[in-house]
């Protein structure tokens, strides 16, 4: 059996807020956190996965779970009692498609908690991951005039680097850049990745071929392959996307964003000439592109042969075929770095140490 956890690590109560759950499992990189009530008796398990949908259905982060409703139903957890044979526990995980399991005693209280990871090794194709380095920056000039983007340093390192280094603590390993403006530099930086904990390609665009369009230059992938713009600063956890991705059977997951506009006039809302409503100076908040996607190897087809491809073309291909697209909030920082406003608060964020 593996070495016993620290069981706190896992556990919330229905006071703890959505925003604390999504910490708790951050923290703990097993994507699920297990409700208790106040005698530790088990109740549900809360995934990742649950939170994020929750968000997309316009649950507030920072409400209770008792408040967003998490409390009055959810997924009742598959359990193993303490005398269950690893061959056993093993088994109930494959049989219910879960990746852990909480040990509990006869009070159903958790004494532990079992990754399917440390009982076998896994056959998943694993995940590779693409960034777009090629652009200009030129809402960035000066500062880009004879530098890439994407190695702008944010802090005390590279923009690009960051992104790198969290691929690697990821488990992503085989990491693309796509380059068009001053390549050498990356390539220079990155040399064949060893230093940083993956193994570095690079993609060179003679003619700018769009955020999908690059793809078509790779080989054919096994795996899901992760597509990031490279002047997105985020601490998002790529792990979590892909469980939402595999969960969700995706062909395409899109990384979306809450965009809050607000309104400083009251709005009326009409039936031909009758006012049936008036909402003083409201806020609407709306789901951005985060420049960030998780394509599985089916999406591949429909990149086509040539020709400039952007990301917002290959998911209108796969909706009209019917392809299952789905979109995974981003709750965590994120700063897509495209003016120099953007990047003085990169800068200021780093500082702080909130990136």
């Amino acid at each position: 059996m593996p070495k016993k956890r620290d069981v706190e690590s896992y556990l919330c109560q229905k006071t703890n807020s959505i925003r604390d759950i999504l910490r708790l499992i951050n923290e703990n990189q097993a994507g699920v956190a297990f409700l208790v009530d106040e005698n530790q008796t088990l109740l549900r398990a809360i995934t990742d996965g649950d939170i994020r949908r929750a968000i997309l259905n316009g649950k507030n982060v920072d409400q209770s779970l008792e408040q967003t409703g998490f409390t009055e139903e959810g997924r009742i957890p598959t359990v193993a009692g303490l005398e269950e044979s690893p061959a056993t526990i093993r088994q109930l995980m494959q049989k219910d498609s879960v990746r852990q399991i909480p040990i509990v005693d006869s009070k159903f209280r958790i004494v532990d908690i079992i990754m399917l990871d440390e009982l076998i090794l896994t056959d998943e194709p694993p995940v590779n991951a693409v960034v777009m380095a090629g652009g200009f920056g030129t809402r960035l000039r000066p500062l880009t005039e004879d530098l890439p983007k994407p190695m702008l340093p944010i802090g005390d390192r590279p923009l690009l680097e960051r992104i790198v280094s969290q691929l690697s603590t990821a488990g992503i390993y085989g990491v693309s850049v796509t380059t068009h403006f001053l390549p050498e530099i990356i390539e220079q930086h990155f040399g064949d990745g060893s230093n940083f904990g993956v193994e570095m390609n690079y993609i060179h665009e003679e003619t700018p071929l769009g955020t999908a369009g690059a793809l078509r230059m790779i080989p054919q992938p096994n795996g899901p392959v992760l597509v990031i713009n490279g002047d997105i600063l985020t601490s998002i956890d790529f792990r979590n996307m892909t469980n939402f991705h595999n969960e969700h059977e995706a062909d395409l997951t899109l990384a979306v964003r809450p965009y809050d506009v607000y309104v400083p006039y009251g709005v009326v809302e009409t039936e031909g000439q009758y006012l049936r409503k008036l909402v003083e100076k409201p806020t609407y908040t709306h789901f951005v592109n985060a420049g960030i996607y998780l394509l599985s190897p089916s999406a591949f087809e429909f990149l086509g042969t040539e020709g400039r491809l952007d990301m917002t073309q290959l998911i209108d291909r796969l909706i009209k075929s019917g392809r299952n697209v789905v979109t995974f909030p981003v709750t965590e920082y994120w700063l897509d770095i495209g003016h120099m406003d953007d990047y003085n608060r990169a800068q200021r964020d780093a500082a702080e140490g909130l990136v």
